[in-house]
């Protein structure tokens, strides 16, 4: 993939080796202007019980009470030293970054006033407005703060653990996370939303099925348009993709873990199908050809 030399987008965190703050507990949590807070409470003999109770709640529950007099109920992202990725991360990182500028480019041209999301790269855990996750949970995206959020390291288990190498298979993957922004921001992602608890669980999973789909479709429509306007593909680049949507489909990922597959606990589609709406995506370029809601076939 012909990536280097291109522009970067300003819509990135680069969030790697921070810790997500706010539930580890313990003593070790304890910020310095908490502890200026304590300092000053024990010079009293009430605040010394204060500081009895503080400790105590942190010791036994892990939270800080104190976030509550601060004002600070959310997680927060502390960072006590300059993160130094390895070279081949590093380089990682500035590919993402470049991908991320290729698809707002795109969205750019076919969106009116398109809200461009963010992409947080991140290393163990991170925090969203979607709660914490761990670089187990894989790439996501959350539509409360529209940021996508990537380990890095998720790139080597694709190579590694599911067979799907190469850098446009790694694009494949961030045009997808883009892909449910796209959803986001028209309003698709909120109706499925809306269906939960309506439905059976049999029948909500199809409709995530839907979306997923139509995320593989989205994230084909911006390698069409990439290709079309600034020849960004090698050799053996759209077969790149093509397996990497194969390598994550629900029945083969079913097939490796448990040796079954059960059809009705889909909710990202099969392998035949992801490839092709991903390839309907690359061929047609058209967004008005993936209603994967109103498809007589998936």
């Amino acid at each position: 993939m012909k990536w280097k030399g291109n522009r970067k987008s300003s819509n990135v965190e680069d969030r790697r080796g921070a810790s997500s703050g706010g539930s580890s507990g313990g003593l070790g949590s304890l910020s310095p202007m908490i502890i200026g807070l304590l300092l000053k409470l024990v010079t009293s003999k009430k605040g010394l019980i204060i500081v009895g109770i503080v400790l105590a709640v942190m010791y036994f529950t892990g939270n800080n009470p104190l976030n509550f007099i601060t004002g600070n109920t959310g997680n927060q992202i502390e960072s006590s030293t300059t993160y130094k990725g390895t070279a081949k991360e590093n380089e990682l990182a500035e590919f993402s970054n470049q991908v991320l500028r290729s698809t707002e480019d795109v969205w750019n041209q076919i969106i009116q006033d398109y809200r461009e999301p963010t992409l947080v790269l991140f290393t163990s855990s991170v925090s969203s407005a979607c709660g914490s996750a761990s670089s187990a949970t894989g790439p996501f995206y959350c539509p409360g703060d529209e940021k996508l959020y990537i380990d890095l390291s998720f790139f080597e288990e694709m190579e590694r653990n599911l067979n799907a190498p190469g850098d446009f298979a790694q694009a494949y993957v961030i045009a997808h996370e883009v892909g449910h922004h796209i959803q986001t921001i028209t309003g698709i992602s909120k109706k499925v939303q809306a269906l939960r608890g309506k439905v059976s669980q049999t029948e909500y999973n199809k409709y995530s099925v839907m979306l997923e789909l139509q995320a593989d479709f989205y994230a084909g429509v911006w390698a069409h348009h990439s290709q079309k306007d600034n020849l960004i593909l090698d050799d053996n680049d759209l077969e790149e993709a093509l397996n990497a949507a194969n390598a994550i489909g629900d029945d083969r990922l079913q097939k490796q873990s448990t040796g079954r597959v059960v059809p009705d606990s889909f909710t990202h589609g099969t392998s035949a199908q992801r490839m092709r709406w991903f390839k309907k995506g690359f061929d047609t370029g058209d967004v008005n050809q993936g209603d994967t809601f109103s498809a007589s076939s998936l």
